[in-house]
C-alpha cells in the first residue's frame, strides 16, 4: 500500500508540476462553472436546447478546422510564451461574457465569443499538453496525467456545485468574473516556472516544421492511425453517457431527473476513481489501453440490459473508472510513443479526432436510443466498439512499426528530411544546464523514437 501511494503522488516531488497542478485544479473549477453559467445563459434567453446545442458547435468548430496550426505553433515556438498569450485571451472573453450577461446582449453576442473560445483554444491545447510534459521526467509522465486526470475530475465536481449554488444568487455574470479571475493563478503559476528544473524537449527546425510534416508523420506512422480510429469509435459510441444516462433515466429505469443527478455524481466519483487507478500504476502500456477499452467496451453492453437504477449504477462506475484510464494511457502513449519535435502536431490531432467524435457521437446514440431504445442503443454502440478494439488489437499486433524504428529511416520512409541533435533549435527560456534535469535524463534536443508497445 505505500509502495502504491508513492508511485500514485510520485508526479507531486517535482516543485514546478505542483504549482502548475494546484494552478489547474482552480482554472478546471472556474472553466466548469463558466460552461455551466454559458448553458444556463443560452437557455433562459432563448428556450431551446437546439439552440444551445449550437454554441456547443461554434466552440468545437476552430479545432476540427484549425486544429493542426496550434500543434505546428507549440512544435516551433517556445509554449510558456504561447500560453502566456492564450491565458489572457481567455480571461478577457470570460470578462467579454460577463459583460453580455450583465447587459442582456443578444445571444449572438454568446455564439461569436465561443467561436473566439474555440480559436484560442486550437493554440492553447497543444501548448499545454507539451508545457505540462515538461513538469516531470519522462518516467513520470504518465502518472502526472494520471493526476491531472483526478484534479480535472475534481475540479468539474466543484466548478459544478459552486455554479449550481451561485447562480441563483449572483447570476450568470459573476460566475464568468470568477472564472476570469482563475487565470491570474495560471499565468502566476507559469510564469514561476524554474527553467532550470525543466525537463526540455526538442522543437521543430525548419525541415520538420508545419502542418504537412506533421501529417505526414502521423499518417505515415500507422500504429498512430490505429491509435486515433481508435479513439475515435470509443469516445463516439461508448462515451457519451450524458446522453444514454439521461434517456435511459427518463425512460426503461423511471428514474427522472432524481434518477438522471444520482447518475451523474456517480459517473463523476467513477472518473476520479479512475484517475487514482491510472495515477498508481507505474507506467501505462498500450497494453492497458486496449484491455480497458475492450472490458468498457462489453460494460457498455451489460449496461444496455440494467432493469433497475441501482444496477445501470452499479454498471456505470467502472465504466466511468476505465474512461480515465483509457484517456490517461492514450494521452501517455502517444506522447512517449512519438517524436518530441512532433508531439504538438500529434496532439492536436487528439484534440480534432475528440472533437469529431463528440460531434459525431451525440447525434448518433441520440438517434439510436429514439429508434431503438436506450438499452438497445448501449447494447448496439457497446458491441460496435467492442469490435473496434479487437480490430485495433490485431492491426498492432500484426504492424512491424509497434517495434522501435530509427527516427533517420522513419522520416526517411516518410520523405521528410532529418535533422540531426546538434542541428535541433534550443528553447531560450529553457536553458540546459550541468546537472539539471535536462542533462540527467533523455539528452535535450532529440527527438523519442517509439517503444515497443508489448514492452512498455
Amino acid at each position: 500500500m505505500r509502495a502504491t501511494l508513492a508511485t500514485m503522488l510520485s508526479a507531486l516531488r517535482y516543485r514546478n508540476y505542483r504549482r502548475w497542478a494546484c494552478a489547474d485544479f482552480v482554472s478546471v473549477t472556474g472553466s466548469w462553472m463558466q460552461n455551466l453559467a454559458v448553458n444556463w445563459l443560452v437557455l433562459t434567453t432563448t428556450g431551446s436546447a437546439s439552440m444551445l446545442g449550437l454554441s456547443l458547435l461554434f466552440q468545437t468548430l476552430p479545432g476540427l478546422l484549425l486544429g493542426s496550426w496550434g500543434g505546428a505553433l507549440a512544435d516551433r515556438f517556445p509554449v510558456r510564451r504561447i500560453l502566456l498569450v492564450t491565458q489572457v485571451l481567455h480571461a478577457v472573453l470570460a470578462l467579454g461574457l460577463a459583460a453580455i450577461a450583465h447587459f442582456h446582449a443578444p445571444v449572438t453576442a454568446v455564439y461569436g465569443l465561443s467561436v473566439l473560445s474555440g480559436l484560442v483554444t486550437v493554440f492553447d491545447g497543444p501548448a499545454l499538453g507539451r508545457f505540462g510534459s515538461q513538469l516531470v521526467a519522462r518516467d513520470n509522465l504518465g502518472n502526472a496525467l494520471g493526476m491531472g486526470s483526478v484534479l480535472s475530475s475534481a475540479g468539474r465536481i466543484l466548478g459544478m456545485s459552486l455554479a449550481g449554488a451561485l447562480v441563483a444568487v449572483t447570476g450568470e455574470a459573476w460566475l464568468f468574473v470568477l472564472n476570469a479571475l482563475t487565470f491570474v493563478g495560471v499565468i502566476t503559476a507559469i510564469a514561476s516556472v524554474r527553467s532550470s528544473e525543466i525537463y526540455p524537449l526538442a522543437r521543430s527546425s525548419a525541415a520538420r516544421t508545419g502542418v504537412k510534416a506533421g501529417l505526414r508523420y502521423v499518417l505515415g506512422y500507422r500504429p498512430l492511425v490505429v491509435l486515433f480510429l481508435l479513439s475515435f469509435v470509443l469516445s463516439c459510441l461508448g462515451r457519451n453517457y450524458q446522453i444514454t444516462m439521461a434517456a435511459m433515466s427518463e425512460g426503461p429505469l423511471g428514474g427522472g431527473a432524481v434518477g438522471y443527478s444520482a447518475l451523474s455524481v456517480v459517473f463523476a466519483v467513477g472518473t476520479v476513481v479512475g484517475g487514482l487507478l491510472g495515477a498508481s500504476r507505474p507506467e501505462l502500456t498500450l497494453r492497458i489501453l486496449l484491455v480497458m477499452a475492450g472490458a468498457t467496451s462489453v460494460l457498455e453492453m451489460v449496461s444496455g440490459s440494467a432493469w433497475t437504477l441501482v444496477l445501470f449504477a452499479v454498471v456505470l462506475f467502472p465504466i466511468a473508472a476505465g474512461a480515465v484510464v483509457i484517456d490517461t494511457a492514450l494521452s501517455t502513449r502517444l506522447q512517449l510513443d512519438s517524436d518530441e519535435d512532433m508531439r504538438g502536431r500529434v496532439l492536436s490531432v487528439k484534440a480534432m479526432v475528440t472533437s469529431a467524435s463528440g460531434a459525431a457521437g451525440g447525434p448518433l446514440l441520440g438517434w439510436l436510443a429514439q429508434e431503438a431504445g436506450p438499452g438497445h442503443a448501449l447494447q448496439i454502440a457497446g458491441a460496435l466498439a467492442t469490435a473496434a478494439t479487437l480490430v485495433a488489437t490485431a492491426l498492432l499486433a500484426w504492424m512491424p512499426e509497434r517495434r522501435a524504428m530509427p527516427d533517420e529511416l522513419r522520416w526517411r520512409q516518410l520523405g521528410v528530411p532529418q535533422v540531426r541533435a546538434e542541428q535541433q533549435p534550443q528553447d531560450a527560456e529553457q536553458p540546459e544546464q550541468p546537472g539539471s534535469p535536462a542533462t540527467a535524463g533523455e539528452p535535450a534536443g532529440r527527438p523519442t523514437p517509439a517503444r515497443e508497445p508489448a514492452a512498455a
